[in-house]
Order: C-alpha cells, then structure tokens, then sequence
C-alpha cells in the first residue's frame, strides 16, 4: 500500500521554508549594517562593494560553461552567502570577541584573536554550509570539481559583498567625521584593498572546500572516508589560508603586501589554473565517451567533437538562433548540457562510480536529446563543418579498396576508429548503452561513412539517404591517373 508524503515532505513546502529562512536573513542583516553604517553610508558602501560582483559571477559562469548548473543554484549559493552565511558571522563573531575581551580583560588581544581565529572559523565554516546543502540535495548538479569550485566562489561572492558594504560604509562614516575627502580618505583606501586589490580572496578561501566537495563527488558510494575527509581538509585548508589572511597585518609595516605578493597572487593563479585544466579535462571526456553513442545511433558522427569544443558549441547556438530564433537557440544550449552530462554520466560508470540509478538516468538524458534532436542536429553539424580543420589526404601506391582507403577494415563497433580521433564503439569494460533510439536503426558499416574535414559522415538517423559533408578540398587522386 502506498503512503501518501507527509505535508513538510512536498517540495514547495522545503522551497518556501528555505526562501522565507533567506529573506528574514537579509532583512535582519540589512537592519544590522544599516545600523553600523547609517543610512548614508549603507548607501555609499552598497554602490562600491556591488562593482566586482558582477565580474566574479561572469568569471565563475564561464568556468560552469561546458556543464552549466541551474541559475537556482547559483541564486541560492549567493543569497546564503549574502544574507545567511554573513548574519551567523556577524552575531558569531561579535559575540566570540566579547567573551574573550571580557574573560581576559584585554580588548586589544580579543580583536587579534577574534581576526586571526574565530573569524575564519565561523566564516568559512557557514560559507561551506551552502555548498554542502547543495552537495546534498542537488546531488545531479554536483558531479565534479567545477561544480564545487562554482557554487563556493559564488557563496563567497555573496558573503564578500555583504561584508564590504559594512566595511565601505564605516569607512564612509569615518571620513564624515574627519572630514577626509579624495585619495586621502579611508574609504578610498578601503575600496582600493576591498575591491581593487583582493575582490577574489573570500572566494579564493572558500574554493579549497568546493574543491574537496568537488573530489568527494567523483568518489564512488562506497569510498565513505575519503567522500568525508577531503571536503574536511578542504575547508581546514581555507580556514587555514583566511587567517593567514586577517593576520597579515600583524607581521610588520609590510606584512599585508608580503602576504599579498609571496602567497595570495600565486595561490589565486594555481588556482585559476588548476580549475582551467580541469575544464579541459571535462571537454576531452565528452569527446571520448559519446562516440559510444554515436555507435548506438543516438548522435551523428560529427556530434561529440562539436560538443566537446567550446567554440563549436556557440557557433552552434548563434546558428541556431539566426535561422529558427531564440527558442531554438535555448534548445540547442539544453542539448548540449544534456548531452555533457550522459558524458560525464557514462565516464562514472566506466569507473564504478554511477551508482544505482544508472540506467534510469542514462535514458532520461538520452530521451531529452532525441526530442531536440531535429534542432540540434543540423547547428551542431554545421559548427563541426565550421571548426573542424581540413585533413590533406596522400593516397598510397597502391590500388584503394573500400571506403577508408585501406581495405574494407573491421566492421563498425569492432575497433573502428571515427574521424575524430575517437573509438566510436563501447570500450571494453564499459557500462552498456541504452538500446537504439526509437524507431532508428544502430550505425553501422557501410555505406555513410566518409571522411572529408576530419569527421565521417552518417547515413542513417538524422540525415537523410545519401546525404554526406562536403569530401573536402584535398580529393585525393587515383593512383593509375
């Protein structure tokens, strides 16, 4: 007999509860820093520390790129940081400091140790909750190191924001009263640190726990310790890195800039790197696993190397859009995350780390391509003709049979190598794909298959009897002409 979920089960009851749980977040951390700031200030501070914003998400965006998450991710990865994560901090540490004031009676001490101590502490450790909640929840969108590094640099975006209109606004009201003005003021010299300086080193903090996050999501369900020790040491890494950080300016008359120069810009830049490679790496996997696809018959042959470029992609999207409109570009975008995520998908259940719901989810994605198929198909083929470069082919001496050039060869799905470079058939010890598509036959050899600009041709779904790309500028002779 099936039970009927109890009412707090429904998603739009966990929907509403968390919306409501971020609103009073931001009403009461908007009322505490208008409180500090005043009105003036507020005001002042909110249009100074809202320019890096829109860089930092632009910049995280781009990295979420060949597998984007849904907005609603990001949009509740920037208002945890913004509104909850910045009130636990600001009431944390508040009353951390004045314990420890009271209880040693010295207030100097208690802001050093509160700086160097508990504010990394408490900070980093509420950064890592929305990045923990979304590993948790949004399990499907969190499936590598990007997603990690993507959700905690856009919480840490939120949180950096809230926490530099508190202190642009002091600043602000400081200058009021000394009556400073230009260069000179100290909120000039606070935008010039907050924001010029160091906009990325809340995020760059709070990337080492996504990163951990990001390492537990590629181990498999059984690997329990590490999917709980890596994310720890992650977040102790950041902490560690945030109190380096605060107490920087304890460490001489130039300490700030010697931590600034010695470890912060070459962190940020292994970082940066670290997370580009990692991008790489993605693009390479959706080149290497849909040929498995292709030999299935679910994607043309030119289809995994356009979705495994970036420039293909958008070249993609624009054709789309210029000949069918906007919707059409939308889909085209749809199928080209769907399809990286089969990719990804099929990468973890070569490893043994697909779980469960494999094939369940594997024919949700591949039914999600075939019903923008007649979209996608044709912008994806025109931007694989449009990027892929033209291959010269030499003729050997000797008399050419069958359709590659070298005899008829195996059979497709038995080694046969497609013009990317690819094995177009399931790799040994690879999981099994779904069966064909419907009412379509697999690839197969034969007839449709020819080289031209780097890729094959197909003859079968998705293009009609006889349709083949253009063979190329460089034919290559007979050799008895």
């Amino acid at each position: 007999m099936l039970r009927h979920a109890h009412w707090w089960q429904h998603r739009w009851v966990r929907y509403g509860a968390l919306i409501t749980l971020l609103t009073l977040s931001g009403l009461v951390i908007l009322a505490l820093v208008r409180e500090q700031t005043g009105t003036e200030g507020f005001l002042v501070g909110l249009g100074l520390a809202v320019l890096p914003v829109p860089l930092l998400v632009a910049a995280f965006r781009w990295l979420d790129r060949v597998e984007p998450g849904p907005w609603r991710n990001l949009v509740f990865a920037f208002a945890w940081g913004a509104c909850a994560a910045a009130l636990i901090a600001i009431i944390a540490n508040s009353f951390a400091t004045r314990w420890i004031a009271t209880a040693t009676a010295d207030p100097s001490g208690a802001d050093t140790l509160g700086a160097t101590v508990i504010a990394p502490i408490v900070e980093e450790s509420a950064k890592a909750a929305a990045v923990l909640l979304v590993f948790l929840f949004r399990r499907r969108d969190f499936t590598g190191i990007v997603d990690g590094v993507v959700i905690a640099g856009v919480t840490a975006t939120g949180f950096a924001f809230t926490e530099n209109i508190l202190y642009l606004g002091t600043a602000f009201g400081t200058d009021q009263l000394t009556g400073d003005t230009g260069i000179a003021s100290v909120t000039a010299a606070t935008f010039f640190v907050r924001v010029i300086m160091s906009p990325f080193a809340h995020p760059l903090f709070t990337v080492l726990t996504g990163i951990g996050f990001g390492v537990a999501a590629l181990s498999g369900d059984r690997q329990h310790l590490r999917r709980v020790l890596v994310p720890l040491c992650g977040l102790l890494l950041a902490m560690g890195m945030h109190a380096l950080w605060n107490g920087s300016s304890s460490f001489g008359e130039f300490g700030f800039f010697a931590v600034y120069a010695a470890f912060m810009v070459p962190a940020f830049g292994l970082l940066t790197w670290l997370v580009v490679w990692t991008r790489q790496r993605e693009l390479r996997t959706v080149r290497e696993e849909l040929p498995a696809y292709t030999a299935a018959g679910w994607l043309t042959p030119a289809e995994p190397f356009a979705l495994g470029s970036m420039r293909a992609r958008r070249l993609a999207r624009e054709y789309a859009g210029r000949h069918l409109g906007k919707p059409a570009a939308r889909e085209v975008a749809r199928y080209e995350a769907y399809a990286t995520s089969l990719a990804f998908l099929r990468h973890r259940g070569r490893r043994g780390r697909a779980g469960a719901d494999f094939l369940v989810r594997e024919r949700e994605l591949l039914n999600e391509l075939w019903r923008r198929k007649d979209v996608a198909r044709p912008a994806l083929d025109h931007a694989a003709r449009m990027t892929a470069p033209p291959v010269r082919v030499t003729a050997p001496p000797w008399p050419l049979y069958g359709v590659y050039g070298y005899g008829q060869g195996p059979a497709h799905g038995q080694g046969h190598t497609s013009g990317f470079g690819h094995p177009s058939a399931p790799v040994y010890g690879s999981p099994p794909v779904y069966g064909s598509p419907p009412g379509q036959p697999s690839y197969g050899s034969g007839p449709g298959y020819q080289y031209g600009y780097g890729y094959p041709a197909a003859h079968g779904p998705g293009n009609g009897p006889g349709t083949r790309y253009p063979s190329g500028p460089y034919p290559a002779p007979h050799p008895h002409q």
